[in-house]
């Protein structure tokens, strides 16, 4: 099937043969995944090697069961969503809903119950983790919950490996892989230079910096996710690219999560827990 789609959507710019369908039968939850999904499929780290189709798919504002399959092989994330769809009772595990509490945060987290968390993450993650489980589990019942950020800062190795020689690498894929909101400031071209908290890092402790700008692009070869940006659009930055315009109650809950996964991380791993 997903073959199929990539065919149908090949040269889809301008005419977009997908825009009639969409909403039609399959959640918006699946275009929002496919904006936060895109960037790093782009550099080749996660799902299937579909990148231009996913980007088609945004730039048409349709969704069909092809895309549905495209999302369904991002093996790191699905996982994700259908622990908070569970949780919530909602059947669909790409309802706009889902797909937002895991990529920017909402109240849909907090009856995520600790218990179904740590099995999700002792299923998959226990042997990735390795020395560090028991940290990552024990973070668990101080607020951890199913966000991106959690997974980004918990569940990968990055962290540790600050405190392990050179923090430049570390850091860099920390900043590109978390969801980062910030302001645009000018938009040029497929560009824009947006004002953000970079992640800071003093040797002992993560945390959030002045404001500064950033470049990120927001279209590729004049397909994008977003038709209009404007300066003082609040977005999320995923590697480097605009993926959606918030509004101010998602920009506050991205930060609040952001700032949340941050203590557990800083607790979870400071010297005295690893002694």
């Amino acid at each position: 099937r997903r073959a199929r789609g990539r065919r149908r959507l090949a040269g889809g710019a301008p005419d977009h043969p997908l825009r009639s369908q969409a909403g039609a039968g399959v959640s918006s939850g699946a275009l929002l995944f496919a904006r936060y999904a895109y960037p790093p499929n782009a550099l080749g780290y996660c799902g299937a090697d579909q990148n231009r189709t996913l980007l088609e798919y945004g730039d048409a504002g349709a969704s069909d069961q092809g895309l549905v399959e495209l999302a369904r092989s991002f093996e790191g994330a699905w996982p994700y969503l259908e622990l908070i769809a569970g949780a919530n009772g909602i059947a669909d595990p790409l309802d706009l809903r889902v797909v937002e509490a895991y990529w920017v945060g909402s109240p849909l987290l907090e009856r995520v119950d600790g218990g179904s968390l740590a099995s999700h993450l002792d299923e998959r993650f226990r042997k990735r983790a390795g020395r560090t489980w028991d940290l990552l589990a024990t973070s668990i019942p101080d607020g951890g919950v199913p966000h991106h950020d959690f997974h980004v800062f918990g569940v990968y190795p990055w962290v540790g490996l600050l405190r392990s020689g050179d923090a430049t690498e570390p850091l860099r894929v920390l900043e590109s892989c978390r969801i980062t909101p910030g302001r645009v400031v000018e938009v040029a071209g497929e560009e824009a230079t947006v004002l953000a908290r970079p992640l800071v890092w003093d040797g002992r402790i993560l945390r959030l910096g002045d404001p500064a700008a950033r470049r990120a692009a927001w279209r590729r070869d004049g397909l994008g996710f977003l038709h209009e940006l404007r300066p003082n659009d609040w977005v999320s930055l995923h590697w480097d690219w605009v993926c959606d315009r918030l509004d101010v109650r998602q920009a506050r809950a991205l930060s609040r999560y952001t700032r949340r996964t941050l203590a557990l991380a800083n607790r979870a791993s400071a010297p005295a827990a690893l002694a």
